[in-house]
């Protein structure tokens, strides 16, 4: 039960985590730039993921639900099928930034073509989804345990002063919006994931497990991040503390930052690759398919799309963790 509990806790982190999580700019943007009140924000978070997490994948286990389309057919009723072509097409264009994002750290960080990056990352996703769910699994048990490693490292070595000043009203809106949009785009894998486990016990220890690794690697990025100056004016502001303070690691977090897209990215192909091979029988074409038009969409402008496309998603996704509360568990 416990390989089973971890591995789920590895999935359902390596899931939430991304482009922006390992850059640090959605932890700065949700939790840090508000000073002290972020840390008992962070807190709050942690909690949301654990007890929502976890309902999300019971309740999912219970319904014997193989896709998001048919948890939220559950949770939202006869709105269900506009949500779902909602949620697709926003998840497409979000793992198509992920995509995008992945091509950058080839360019920025390695200092070769966007475009190389690009073709590796689409090929190395396209390796990983021959071995279904359990390719995801492989991905994360290698991805998520470097990434706990390396949060500890900075929490050790770094951690500036945290103030305590008056935050503005949507501080303390932060926790809700953060686990909400995040939590909308995980159940694409942690549905089918908790339904193919099938041990209750060991999806209500994983889920415990993986809210407060969350709620850990949260809390050292944010301790990390309280020491520089001039917060939201960097663009990968986790770079900035790296290079501070753990410069000869600076490889390693590269490595780190693309391990932490590249595991969300695999996330939203197999959610949207189950999905479009619910209409077409040949699933390999289907797979191509998908992950050619993404490496299209990702070279051409999406921001105005995505702009938006997000705010929407967010209201939205507020919406769904209020009915994932407020439904009645299946027995």
């Amino acid at each position: 039960m416990w390989m089973r509990a971890i591995q789920i806790a590895f999935v359902y982190v390596g899931t939430v985590v991304g482009a922006g999580f390992a850059t640090g700019k959605e932890i700065v943007q949700f939790f840090t730039q508000y000073g002290a009140i972020g840390t008992v924000m962070i807190a709050g978070s942690g909690g949301l993921f654990i007890f929502l997490g976890t309902r999300l994948m019971v309740m999912a286990n219970r319904l014997q639900a193989r896709s998001y389309e048919q948890m939220n057919a559950y949770l939202f009723g006869k709105m269900s099928a506009v949500v779902n072509l909602f949620m697709f097409v926003v998840l497409f264009s979000v793992t198509s930034v992920m995509l995008s994002g992945a091509g950058a750290v080839f360019e920025e960080q390695l200092h070769m073509p966007a475009h190389v990056g690009l073709m590796f990352t689409v090929l190395l996703a396209f390796v990983t989804m021959l071995f279904g769910l359990n390719g995801i699994l492989s991905v994360n048990l290698i991805v998520v345990p470097l990434m706990i490693a390396f949060s500890l490292s900075i929490s050790f070595m770094n951690g500036g002063e945290i103030v305590w000043t008056k935050p503005p009203l949507a501080a303390f809106f932060s926790p809700f919006a953060y686990v909400a949009f995040n939590l909308a785009m995980a159940q694409v894998v942690l549905v089918p994931l908790a339904t193919e486990i099938k041990d209750e016990r060991a999806i209500r220890l994983g889920g415990w497990l993986g809210g407060i690794l969350l709620m850990f690697i949260l809390f050292s990025s944010h301790f990390a991040l309280s020491l520089l100056p001039n917060l939201l004016s960097y663009s990968i502001p986790m770079a900035e503390v790296v290079k501070r303070s753990l410069a000869s690691f600076y490889g390693l977090y590269v490595v780190i930052i693309y391990g932490e897209i590249f595991s969300s990215f695999v996330a939203g192909v197999f959610g949207l690759h189950r999905k479009l091979a619910l209409f077409f029988p040949n699933t390999m074409f289907v797979l191509v398919a998908l992950l050619l038009a993404m490496y299209a969409f990702s070279l051409v402008g999406y921001h105005a799309l995505l702009t938006v496309l997000y705010p929407l998603f967010g209201y939205m996704s507020i919406v769904f963790i209020f009915l994932l509360f407020y439904r009645k568990m299946p027995s």
